[in-house]
């Protein structure tokens, strides 16, 4: 987390117009919020594989992490304005470092306490911290200011909780920030550094055996060192001594050695990775490498705050590999772009041999977005000058040009002294970003370049100025779009990409949002014939809203079970009323919705009723893709699951909300109110054991109800409760309470035995409250969630 002058802060909001509202906390009840306007990338200046935020501010680059195929990438954030404000982390994952798709806030303020600052993230594969709860590994994130703060998740980084309610892990003399912790396998230890200046600008480190309990080890006194520490080691020429990098936000760097408590450094001085602006409001900031790479690259995205649009500030650079590689000055830190990019080029074109002078420019290509490697025999020059003209125009005007100055050995104004008589050039051009490389990684620069997107100004030319210059050999590719693969708030396992057949979809923070005058669908790349499709479906206002299978590309042909606000759960396909069921249907709330198809025979199940409510023949369709609908209205759809687990219950459904927002996320119930809900069954008992899973993912509590009428408004409800305790209570009356721990996003068995007026409660397999009470005697069993959002799995009740 740099240091932002008011002075920049002004600056920014000044380029373009805020967008309503401003930086904002949020509350539980609305977390993860996912407040962007609908972007198609397209903006100018947007780049097209560089990432940016959908909407709002973004600087740093925080928590980067590979966990299990994906990506993550965190960032600074302000969701709300273009400025500086109020930080929040965002976030993005990608299954190749190169096409992101931007997901709801991570950390949110009032959610989320202390200062949501810079830090990084690891995967606690081996459960050190115990916080582990259920399949998926701890994913840790360190931030803060002043004192280092924890969150974590134990859902694959769908949402975050805090550790100890916000309890300070290790606090640095001084002002303080940015935490970057990484695992020593020399010492068998993880290692946090962190930036303060308690008696000057410099590193502290502190050490661990899991993450949560530090202990101080060391200082790194240095007056260059300021904000937002990386530290990792690298093998000299790939294969030789293992060296460790210490950098900070600037890019500035040394190398030395680390026994996992002490650092020392080789050099007395740092030298720069990237020859960029690299101040808070310049081309290159507050870098940071992912960890957990799978093959053990070092890999590292920085802030580029000098770029902005319509909506958005700030983008990230294109992933680098980063090596270590002896020169004739020393060993010096590399910087190429990673070899995914692979995946975005097209068109390529290659010269070789060509001789450029001032009056024959080599013409490249045209091309908006592209990648350029060109090499010169800088011995056998004439010409003072020679390089590349970026977005070229017809009358000899340009946006760039990438040059190399023989007399000064400089490449784009940077040092670079020739390797055997030859410069190496390596351009990524994109709308708004310009990433230089001179002899393969030798030297970087990174800037903003505001590049005129017209058709009539995207030439490319090989130039020399003063002389003549053989272009030994030039590589030219364009480089397409890095968006639009992914789905932001659609959760699932459908494969993409989803395309749209009519209609106006957006993402919303319940899933997908649809809007249509007659039939629109979303349809997903998976097709199948045969299987178990489920998902959760809300008419906001208007007519339908459905589950789509079997169907074309064009959505021509296809079978769709709707619920339809006229009283009807109906199937149906072109020119065919399948089946109808009769019942009552609102809008405003989600239904669950479960197609089985099995050959001819279709079922449809209605909010987890065990029976179907329509059970029906068709030979129409024997296989298509998997999607979604909406008719004559506006609808939010979520969850599409194809052969998922759903909820496991033998309590009768059909199931109904009695308040709160109620949904099926892949495996379990999910529920989410600022006040008391509850989820209601169509089972009702009297004497009864009923147990299942409940999990706080955020906020207060979780809990088993039994005996309820069907609004809610009589019940009793045994609950775990993050204050710190177990109870068991009716409207109006604590009757027990049970004091243990309770965490945020782990998962808790409650059974609860009732005989007559005799309540006991069992946590985890111990019985911690028994009671007598004799006000309800019967009634419905469900769940409860209060100020927050729960799940809920495996719920059923004994004989």
């Amino acid at each position: 987390m740099r240091r932002l002058l008011s002075a920049l802060l002004l600056a920014a909001a000044a380029l373009v117009a805020l967008p309503p509202g401003t930086a904002s906390a949020g509350t539980v009840a609305d977390y993860p919020e996912f407040p962007y306007p609908a972007t198609a990338y397209d903006e100018p200046y947007r780049g097209q594989f560089h990432f940016s935020p959908r909407a709002g501010w973004m600087n740093d680059p925080n928590g980067m992490v590979y966990y299990r195929g994906t990506y993550h990438l965190f960032f600074q954030h302000n969701p709300h304005g273009l400025a500086w404000d109020t930080m929040h982390w965002g976030h993005a994952t990608s299954t190749d470092m190169v096409h992101w798709t931007q997901r709801p806030i991570a950390l949110e303020p009032g959610v989320h306490p202390g200062d949501l600052w810079s830090g990084n993230g690891v995967v606690d594969t081996a459960n050190v911290t115990g916080l582990k709860s259920g399949d998926d590994d701890p994913i840790l994130v360190f931030s803060g200011t002043n004192g280092v703060t924890v969150h974590y998740s134990t859902d694959g980084a769908r949402t975050f909780q805090t550790f100890d309610r916000g309890r300070k892990v290790a606090v640095p003399s001084g002002t303080s920030r940015d935490p970057h912790v990484f695992w020593h396998a020399a010492s068998n230890r993880w290692v946090m550094v962190v930036w303060n200046d308690g008696g000057g600008n410099g590193a502290t480190f502190y050490t661990s055996p899991n993450l949560l309990d530090w202990t101080y080890a060391s200082r790194f006194a240095a007056g260059w060192f300021f904000e937002c520490p990386d530290m990792f080691p690298l093998a000299v020429d790939g294969t030789g001594t293992v060296k460790w990098v210490l950098a900070d936000a600037s890019g500035e760097y040394v190398i030395g050695a680390f026994d996992g408590t002490t650092f020392r450094p080789d050099w007395s001085a740092p030298q720069r990775m990237d020859l960029g602006t690299n101040t808070a409001d310049g081309t290159f900031y507050a870098g940071q490498t992912f960890t957990g790479v799978p093959d053990g690259r070092v890999v590292q995205m920085s802030w580029q705050p000098g770029n902005h649009g319509s909506t958005w500030t700030g983008d990230q650079t294109f992933p680098a590999e980063l090596a270590l590689k002896t020169f004739p000055e020393g060993v010096r830190l590399t910087r190429t772009p990673i070899r995914e990019i692979s995946t975005l080029r097209s068109g390529g074109q290659a010269y070789s041999n060509r001789s450029v002078s001032p009056g024959g420019p080599l013409a490249v290509a045209t091309a908006d977005t592209y990648e350029v490697t060109a090499e010169f025999d800088v011995a056998g020059a004439t010409a003072s000058s020679f390089g590349l003209r970026l977005h070229t125009r017809a009358d000899g005007t340009y946006d760039r040009a990438v040059g190399y100055d023989r007399a000064a050995a400089t490449l784009y104004g940077r040092p670079l002294a020739p390797v055997n008589g030859r410069v190496r050039m390596r351009v990524l051009v994109d709308r708004g970003q310009l990433e230089v490389f001179g002899n393969d990684g030798r030297l970087s620069v990174s800037d903003n370049v505001n590049f005129n997107s017209a058709g009539t100004s995207q030439g490319i030319q090989a130039y020399a100025e003063g002389g003549a210059v053989n272009l030994v050999s030039l590589q030219f590719y364009r480089l397409g779009r890095a968006w639009g693969t992914g789905e932001s708030t659609l959760d699932g396992n459908l494969a993409g990409p989803w395309s749209a057949v009519g209609g106006a979809w957006t993402d919303t923070a319940g899933g997908k949002q649809a809007t249509a005058t007659g039939d629109a669908f979303y349809l997903s790349n998976t097709t199948a014939g045969d299987f178990t499709y489920e998902g959760d479906v809300k008419v906001v206002s208007g007519t339908a809203a459905a589950l789509t299978f079997r169907a074309s590309a064009d959505g021509t042909q296809h079978y769709t079970a709707n619920v339809d606000t006229g009283g009807v759960v109906k199937l149906w396909r072109p020119g065919k009323e399948i089946a109808v069921a009769a019942t009552p249907i609102v809008a405003g709330r989600y239904y669950h919705l479960k197609v089985v198809a099995a050959g001819s025979r279709i079922r449809v199940y209605l909010d987890h009723g065990a029976n179907p409510v329509i059970d029906a023949t068709d030979t129409a369709y024997t296989s298509g893709r998997l999607g979604l609908n909406v008719f004559h209205g506006t609808a939010i759809l979520a969850n599409p699951t194809l052969n998922g687990t759903g909820l496991r219950t033998n309590l009768a459904g059909p199931w109904h909300p009695a308040g709160g927002s109620w949904t099926v996320p892949g495996a379990g119930l999910r529920g989410n109110s600022g006040t008391d809900a509850f989820a209601l069954s169509a089972t009702t008992a009297a004497d009864l054991t009923y147990e299942g899973d409940v999990r706080v993912v955020n906020g207060v509590a979780a809990a088993l109800t039994f005996r309820a009428s069907a609004d809610g408004t009589q019940h009793y409800t045994a609950n775990v409760d993050t204050g710190g305790l177990v109870k068991l209570w009716r409207p109006g009356q604590d009757i027990a309470v049970f004091a243990t721990p309770i965490l945020e996003g782990r998962t808790y068995h409650l059974k609860v035995v009732a005989r007559g007026p005799g309540i006991a409660v069992y946590l985890n397999g111990t019985k911690v409250i028994d009671a007598s009470d004799g006000t309800y005697a019967s009634g419905y069993l469900g769940v409860n969630a209060f100020n927050g959002t729960a799940t809920f799995q495996n719920l059923n009740l004994s004989p």
